[in-house]
């Protein structure tokens, strides 16, 4: 049998899975009762499952999400407003299927940031592709690529997503430049695509922040009437956390 030149025409095909499961098939006796198409669909599936670990890895890198947080460490012992059952719904990603937004409020250290990277990161896992951003960093990256010629690419990336997540939004008023933007990210954005917002200012103060009148209705149309509402409260969780340490 001409086994190395097999093995090399795995590799040669990228197929790096497969050849890996067919050197250990063929250095382990565990695999000589099996039939034929039992060996051969170990293979494939062992290709299946390394292409879509890449996949997940890649999508994770893209995403760049602020903190490392997975659904299953939200914490739902400390009493912050935390609807378990909303939280579950939402670990479905059926919102992301409907094209549904994600409002999270509340004070400093209530775990917004967590929340959102967690739920960003349940999307990746589901094979969605996320972006995460700091509302301060995305306008003045916008800025910058408005005067090099990257804005409608970027812009562009912003519309593909099939979840951007905004953190930190809210942080201060915002200026006019910046008001148009977001109201161009969530044109593109609705009803095609979800959107995560996360911040310390309440929703109901969101349409003074915003400052335009007329912009600040059509930013908030396109953003508060299809999302489900997060409004965490009590003390900080760091804080909490730093008391334990003691």
């Amino acid at each position: 049998m001409l086994l190395n030149p097999t093995l090399e025409r795995l590799k040669t095909l990228k197929f790096n899975g497969m050849a890996r499961a067919f050197e250990e098939q063929l250095n382990s006796s565990e695999f000589e009762g099996l039939r034929f198409e039992e060996r051969l669909g170990l293979l494939v599936d062992r290709e299946a499952t390394e292409r879509e670990n890449r996949r997940l890895q890649t999508r994770l890198r893209q995403a760049k999400l602020r903190q490392q947080a997975c659904v299953e460490d939200i914490d739902y012992r400390h009493p912050r407003g935390l609807d378990r059952s909303l939280i579950q719904s939402l670990v479905s990603c059926r919102w992301i299927k409907e094209h549904n937004n994600v409002l999270i409020t509340g004070p400093t250290g209530a775990g917004k940031s967590f929340l959102a990277c967690a739920l960003g990161h349940k999307a990746c896992l589901e094979g969605f592709k996320v972006i995460y951003l700091r509302a301060p960093r995305m306008f003045k990256d916008l800025a910058l690529a408005r005067g090099d010629g990257r804005y409608i690419k970027l812009m562009n990336s912003f519309a593909k997503a099939d979840l951007l997540i905004i953190d930190d939004w809210g942080l201060s008023a915002l200026k006019e430049q910046e008001r148009n933007d977001l109201l161009e990210i969530l044109e593109d954005r609705h009803h095609i695509h979800s959107t995560i917002m996360a911040g310390q200012l309440p929703v109901e103060h969101w349409h003074e922040m915003i400052g335009n009148p007329t912009l600040a209705d059509a930013i908030l149309d396109r953003l508060v009437h299809n999302a489900y509402q997060i409004n965490l409260e009590g003390e900080s969780m760091r804080k909490k956390k730093s008391k334990k340490t003691l």
